[in-house]
């Protein structure tokens, strides 16, 4: 059905206030482990599951998708680093354009070379607008998609890449912090675009704990992606679990600081 895992989102975000993605690098776990994540998520209350990384191995990118499919009924949704990405084992894909690269190529070609796999595997598109904001780590897509950085305590510039990708017809927007960064997106950035855009705020990076999590949905986020944390974490279903309760436990505050947003639907 078009549109039935945005929608879904949507709902979930209309239901949550925030939601939390748990978010799969098949580079960082074996398929197996992948699986029990699932598993945990689904258990602890998360929204939904996203894979993907820069690593280009096909092969290891199907299992670790069929793994995670397997083991929970909650949505999967691809979050590409490159066209190798793509797997018929999934619901969805982030259908982005990394909108402060300087490389054509991800800018406008990956887009056009995976188009056809896309349709071909039945995967639902979801138009994502993605920049990556300055980090205190070097992130695999800032050196492979060649990423002018935007300044961490610029936030007008983050909200108009939101507002462009909006314009653009994009049905979300991402901030990225970059995997593995100690810190996360600046309040101010998260808020800043959060006024100026009519579309799901995506937050992710550096955002390891409950607190965490918590404070960036009172800024504005619509959906929390956590993914190193939940790898490096000894109980993953502990992790996740903590995020989801401290995001559900400002729903409310959210709701009233931000206001209610109707999201167009497809």
């Amino acid at each position: 059905m078009k549109g039935k895992v945005y929608n879904y989102l949507l709902d979930k975000i209309k239901q949550d206030g925030t939601i939390n993605l748990v978010l799969v690098d098949p580079d960082s776990q074996h398929p197996e482990r992948a699986g029990d994540v699932a598993i945990a998520a689904e258990k602890a209350g998360a929204s939904g599951l996203m894979i993907g990384g820069s690593g280009g191995d096909t092969t290891v990118m199907d299992a670790t998708a069929e793994a995670i499919t397997k083991n929970t009924s909650l949505p999967t949704i691809i979050f590409p680093g490159n066209i190798s990405d793509i797997t018929k084992f999934a619901d969805a894909i982030f259908f982005m354009t990394l909108m402060n690269s300087r490389s054509r190529y991800y800018l406008s070609m990956a887009q056009a070379y995976a188009s056809v796999a896309v349709k071909k595997f039945g995967l639902e598109p979801i138009g994502m607008g993605y920049v990556v904001v300055e980090s205190d780590v070097k992130t695999s897509i800032g050196f492979y998609g060649d990423v002018n950085e935007i300044p961490r305590y610029k936030p007008k510039i983050a909200a108009s890449f939101g507002l462009a990708s909006q314009f653009m017809g994009m049905k979300c927007f991402y901030l990225e912090g970059g995997s593995g960064a100690s810190h996360p997106i600046e309040d101010e950035m998260i808020s800043l675009t959060k006024q100026l855009c009519d579309i799901p705020l995506i937050v992710g990076g550096g955002i390891r704990d409950g607190k965490t999590a918590a404070q960036k949905a009172l800024a504005g986020a619509d959906i929390i992606v956590t993914g190193t944390a939940v790898e490096q974490a000894q109980d993953a279903y502990a992790k996740i679990k903590e995020i989801n309760d401290a995001l559900m436990n400002v729903r409310d505050e959210k709701i009233k600081k931000n206001g209610q947003k109707e999201f167009r639907r497809e």
